[in-house]
């Protein structure tokens, strides 16, 4: 989405930063895997396609995502997206008020971690205080157990329906009345303005006075 190509949310463990050209071949490697391909309802992809999606997900108005970076190494750990669906949407309500929101971490050694809890957080906040989201819809499927635990124990989400043909779980979060001010004092500690462009070589992502040199790779 362009709204984020230039914003990085920096949290305790985890760093979100825009999706680049240089983070797609790794990308590329986890979702060869089968069952992270199932779970989030992918196909598969050449490289040359991931980095065709790359860039057409920088230019969309309807696709927000970041990539998560763990903060312990500053490796690549998985991705955190919004999809904003017209169909979500109830009529008279704005472009971005409603939002169906997905984690991924595809990096294994980054999984138990308490990485996607807080990757999903900051997203919901930068959507809430950026873009105006008012409710939050997760499609989960039945099989995955710790991703319905971490909706619903943690983050708060309540399940709303079963697809059993589908063997998903839909799962919604109202954006509480009353807690914007906290999320965009929240946003507003976390966000960094990331070097892109010509301010980056190799596969060198960002580095900032004092802080981590966060990488694609360990």
């Amino acid at each position: 989405m362009r709204c984020n190509r230039e914003v990085a949310l920096d949290g305790a463990a985890v760093a979100l930063v825009p999706y680049r050209p240089e983070h797609v071949p790794t990308y590329n490697a986890w979702m060869a895997d089968p069952w992270l391909r199932e779970m989030t309802a992918s196909e598969p992809l050449s490289l040359e396609e991931e980095y065709a999606m790359c860039e057409s997900w920088q230019q969309s108005e309807d696709k927000l995502t970041f990539i998560v970076l763990d903060r312990a190494d500053g490796a690549m750990a998985g991705d955190v997206n919004l999809f904003f669906h017209p169909w979500l949407r109830e009529e008279g309500q704005a472009e971005h008020a409603v939002a169906e929101v997905e984690v991924m971490i595809g990096e294994p050694t980054a999984r138990r971690k308490g990485l996607a809890s807080e990757a999903l957080q900051l997203m919901m906040d930068y959507a809430a205080t950026e873009l105006g989201t008012r409710r939050f819809v997760a499609k989960i499927k039945m099989v995955n157990e710790p991703s319905l635990a971490l909706f619903g124990s943690k983050l708060g989400f309540t399940e709303v329906d079963r697809d059993e043909g589908f063997g998903e779980v839909e799962m919604h979060r109202q954006q509480p009345d009353g807690t914007d001010g906290a999320a965009a004092a929240r946003v507003a500690a976390a966000k960094r303005a990331s070097p892109l462009g010509g301010k980056v070589s190799g596969n060198e992502l960002w580095s900032q006075m004092g802080r981590p040199r966060y990488v694609v790779a360990p």
